[in-house]
């Protein structure tokens, strides 16, 4: 708003030259009516705004627990060892991650369907550098570097400086093993949201991809792990599972099939009643938020939980961006739409004393 009224200013000045300047009438109409229908849009815009950041004091709820997601990427190769113990030292609460399956049943960390953009795969096997990573053995997979990448590719503009300690350790990164991750969030106490990968049709454990994984799970971690994505085949297999629904569906449908937990993308924000769903003892989680600004909204909405990329950036903010009681926003409204008038008539009176002290010396040489 405040920006916005600046360059109305500013453009105050050309259009009350050529107001005083032009002697058709219709023209000068034509150019006052235009700027000022613009100008009183401005002056009370502000009442067709919301944001949940305006709120009374006393009414902001706890700040969004933060999850990594794929660990700490900003900080250290996506889904490596390092990346997770990077969430843990910046206050993550909980991990997210993407699991698939190798050839030989060997659960294991890996976003992609392929390879090549997080490991060497194209140096060290270069003629299966598209082929589906699941196809790999995990003998295939243990050998390969998750971690120069990194530093090599720079994936984040805003990646915090390392130490050449750190960084030689983030170097030497290799794929995570389902079981080693399970184990690191259970040592650290975290709780853990993950996609499965569906299998190639061609895989071993096309049929059984999910009995695998929960095999897993269920060694290391017992039921104390929260599921996200292909929800009515977990259902089946493992009931005692807690179940995440990544759609906002109706609350009816939730209780209907005992889910109390959201994972939605920050876009819904925009068109879905965050409120409804907490009124309801359902809890929300947002992906993937990056921005302070944006975090702040999923925090005055009353979001319990965020999955970032940014873990060590939002973990300082200590309130809001932008936290103002409807007080406050009326006033800095009303202060800035009075500056910006006085501005403006200012200008305009100086064009218009301008053309009558022209007026006056023309009428003098007459």
């Amino acid at each position: 708003h405040v920006v916005t009224f600046v360059a109305m200013i500013l453009l105050a000045w050309p259009v009350a030259l050529n107001f005083f300047r032009i002697d058709n009438k219709v023209l000068q109409a034509l150019i006052l009516l235009g700027y000022l229908g613009s100008l009183l849009f401005l002056l009370f815009m502000p009442l067709g705004f919301y944001s949940p950041c305006i709120m009374e004091k006393g009414t902001l709820g706890p700040k969004p627990a933060l999850i990594g997601h794929r660990g700490a990427p900003m900080l250290a190769p996506e889904n490596t060892e390092m990346s997770f113990k990077k969430a843990v030292h910046h206050g993550a609460v909980g991990f997210e991650t993407d699991v698939t399956i190798s050839f030989d049943g060997v659960p294991f960390l890996m976003h992609d369907k392929t390879l090549k953009r997080t490991t060497n795969i194209a140096s060290v096997f270069p003629g299966f550098k598209d082929i589906n990573a699941a196809l790999f053995p995990w003998e295939y997979l243990e050998k390969l570097n998750a971690g120069n990448w990194f530093f090599e590719e720079k994936p984040f503009f805003q990646r915090p400086a390392i130490s050449p300690e750190e960084e030689e350790l983030g170097r030497n990164q290799s794929i995570f093993k389902l079981s080693d991750f399970l184990k690191l969030a259970k040592q650290e106490n975290k709780l853990i949201l993950f996609d499965l990968n569906r299998l190639p049709w061609s895989h071993p454990y096309n049929t059984t991809w999910i009995n695998r994984t929960l095999e897993v799970l269920q060694s290391e971690l017992g039921n104390k792990s929260h599921l996200v994505r292909d929800r009515e085949e977990v259902i089946n297999v493992a009931p005692g599972f807690q179940q995440t629904s990544g759609k906002a569906v109706s609350i009816e449908e939730l209780r209907k099939h005992n889910i109390v937990k959201l994972n939605l993308n920050y876009r819904d924000l925009c068109h879905v009643d965050i409120r409804k769903y907490l009124k309801s003892n359902i809890t929300v989680n947002l992906w993937v938020v990056n921005e302070p600004w944006l975090f702040s909204l999923a925090w005055c909405s009353g979001v319990q939980s965020v999955t970032t990329d940014s873990v060590h950036t939002l973990g300082k903010l200590h309130q809001p961006s932008f936290l103002m009681t409807p007080k406050e926003y009326m006033t800095m409204w009303i202060v800035t739409d009075v500056v910006a008038v006085f501005f403006i008539s200012l200008i305009f009176g100086f064009h218009s004393s301008i053309l009558s002290w022209h007026q006056i010396n023309l009428h003098f040489l007459k």
